[in-house]
């Protein structure tokens, strides 16, 4: 049975009951995981939800926040910069008052930003509101290339001017910004939410052409609507923006993060289990559950979220990762958990970022059979064009998974390794846990609900 430190004293701002930090822990693997979890707004809308609230002259609400580390950084961000945010009455209910927003200094925005790289996001509505915006270092997970020259070349286009620093890139618009024809050299989720944020009050109409559409990029669409902003869809990934002059507050619902939804159905096929994700959605979920189903999970979707278990054994399957409506690169990491105990041999493109399938490195350390070719596989059944960093992993199961000591690389690998430990036959230690933070809400109280077997020791 699971020991959680019962004789803990303190409680950590995710709710799990903690002595020490959380950064390693032991885990027992070899028993199903079962029960119910819920999720709550989807982080990747959340925290640029937080950003937009800064355009209003009125202040905003969101509501089904989740407490992760990102949105937390994103707060002392906003206050940082002056924006008043409050806790509402409810549970993962924020509330932002944007009036006395003021500039920030780098080494202020550094120190809240950690290995953020939302401060990019804060460009547009700075810059309009204070015309001035300051860049420190970038950080995130250490996934691939994120060049954020997409974002530079899209300000410029604004009107914006761009000079570099040794303390990072200041952005000015001595003019104002101004409608602008931007064509993305790739549908760039952040480069979508750039050109978004800093489209809605620029003067004059602009045309985005090969954006994002993720729902999460729709969702925020629906946000600056709600302020106040006319914002149109049309066919082949263009968005028109025609910009206002003033913005007001909203009051917004997150869209569930599907990120985590399917991130405990691959648990529950990894570790046979069964598992009900409260909040999740059928129709931004399809993709995904296709390829669940053809791996030999079964899924039953009721009103209030979505049943995951097991049909039987797991049969291998050839996965392509793509923007939306691709299969998301995040979803990659823990079906490959899975994969390695599906009968055959699967392979997954990685056509995203290109150095996402480091982490198979630790699961071949625990037993996994899997290669990874670092230049991709040529097919002729390819759908997904190929691009010159991608990658292909090769996963040849069943293979029995063994207990190891393996660090925490970035957010979605660091929870395969906690997925993979739980599916192991025998101890494992996991550190660099708090990583995991950034997008898993109450994660170790939904371990423990599920019925995971671990302790929390450094």
């Amino acid at each position: 049975m699971k020991t959680l430190l019962d004789n803990a004293d303190s409680v950590d701002r995710a709710g799990d009951p903690l002595e020490v930090s959380g950064e390693v822990v032991r885990i027992r693997g070899g028993r199903p995981l079962t029960g119910r979890v819920e999720v709550k707004g989807a982080k990747n809308l959340v925290t640029k939800a937080m950003v937009a609230a800064l355009l209003g002259d009125t202040p905003s609400t969101l509501r089904d926040v989740p407490d992760i580390s990102d949105v937390q950084v994103v707060r002392s961000l906003l206050e940082v910069h002056g924006v008043r945010v409050e806790d509402g009455d409810v549970e993962g209910e924020l509330h932002f008052d944007p009036s006395g927003a003021v500039a920030a200094h780098f080494e202020e925005i550094d120190a809240h930003a950690g290995a953020s790289r939302i401060p990019i996001l804060f460009c547009g509505p700075l810059l309009h509101l204070l015309g001035e915006a300051l860049i420190p270092d970038l950080g995130g997970c250490r996934i691939g290339d994120r060049p954020i020259n997409f974002h530079m070349d899209a300000l410029r286009a604004f009107g914006a001017i761009v000079d570099k620093s040794y303390e990072g890139i200041r952005i000015t618009a001595p003019h104002g910004l101004h409608g602008a024809s931007i064509e993305l050299p790739y549908p760039s989720v952040g480069a979508t939410e750039q050109v978004l944020l800093t489209a809605v009050r620029a003067k004059g109409t602009t045309e985005l052409r090969n954006a994002a559409i993720e729902p999460e990029i729709m969702d925020l669409i629906a946000v600056l609507q709600k302020m106040g902003a006319i914002i149109s869809y049309e066919p082949n990934r263009v968005i028109l923006i025609e910009g206002v002059d003033s913005l007001r507050g909203y009051d917004h619902r997150a869209i569930f993060d599907r990120n985590e939804a399917a991130s405990w159905a691959c648990a529950a096929l990894a570790t046979d289990g069964d598992i009900f994700v409260g909040g999740a959605k059928q129709q931004e979920m399809l993709t995904f559950l296709n390829v669940f189903r053809k791996v030999g999970g079964e899924f039953d979707v009721r009103e209030d979220g979505i049943r995951f278990h097991r049909n039987g054994d797991l049969k291998p399957v050839v996965v392509e990762t793509d923007v939306h409506p691709g299969f998301m690169t995040d979803w990659q990491q823990p079906l490959i958990v899975a994969l390695t105990q599906a009968h055959g041999v699967s392979t997954v493109h990685e056509t995203v970022y290109e150095n996402r399938l480091g982490f198979t490195e630790a699961l071949v350390q625990m037993g996994a059979d899997i290669v990874v070719h670092p230049q991709g596989i040529e097919s002729a059944e390819r759908r997904v064009p190929r691009r010159a960093l991608e990658q292909a992993a090769v996963v040849t199961g069943p293979t029995p998974l063994r207990g190891a000591e393996v660090e925490v690389p970035d957010l979605r690998g660091g929870y395969s390794y906690v997925i993979a430990a739980l599916a192991a036959e025998g101890e494992s230690v996991v550190s660099n846990m708090g990583i995991i933070r950034r997008g898993y809400e109450k994660f170790f109280a939904k371990l423990d609900a599920l019925g995971a077997d671990f302790d929390i020791v450094g």
